[in-house]
């Protein structure tokens, strides 16, 4: 059978037993189309980019799934139904992952990516900086371009008397 990864949002308004409760309805969906749930990850109460439908936040959840592509239809057919589900996305895919997924990976376990400090370590930090001239205080200006040129003043500029 083939592969498929889910993820669905749920409204924010809506308790994690209640997500889990509604995952629990999904999964028996699909093993009653002759499927199985591989693996089943509450991702939390994450903010969304966009407003959808008065929601700013959502419970995210991911189904990895073994079944036919009619259990898979009938799955979706019901979330679409579900008042509580405000968006979904299934996909098939070619094997399912292995171990927790990439939203569930602490910090600590992608520390194998080169730290800020070690990419830039001959930059000297930006408080070092000795290229720029002290600034200026509050309501006096800078000279233009390379300091030749005076700052026109509010007369000169000015057409109404």
């Amino acid at each position: 059978m083939p592969f498929y990864e889910c993820v669905f949002i749920a409204r924010q308004d809506i308790s994690a037993p209640q997500v889990e409760a509604i995952a629990d309805h999904f999964t028996k969906v699909v093993e009653d189309g002759g499927g199985t749930v591989a693996k089943r990850e509450y991702w939390g109460l994450r903010s969304l980019s966009y407003r959808i439908r008065k929601n700013r936040k959502g419970h995210y959840m991911l189904l990895n799934l073994d079944a036919a592509a009619s259990a898979v239809h009938e799955m979706e057919r019901q979330m679409r139904l579900n008042e509580d589900i405000i968006r979904q996305l299934t996909v098939r895919v070619d094997t399912l992952q292995e171990g927790p997924s990439a939203m569930m990976q602490t910090r600590a376990s992608r520390d194998d990516r080169p730290r800020r400090e070690d990419r830039f370590g001959d930059r000297p930090p930006r408080g070092d900086r000795d290229d720029r001239g002290p600034r200026p205080e509050r309501g006096e200006r800078r000279p233009y371009g390379d300091g030749d040129a005076v700052t026109p003043s509010a007369e000169e500029g000015s057409n109404h008397q």
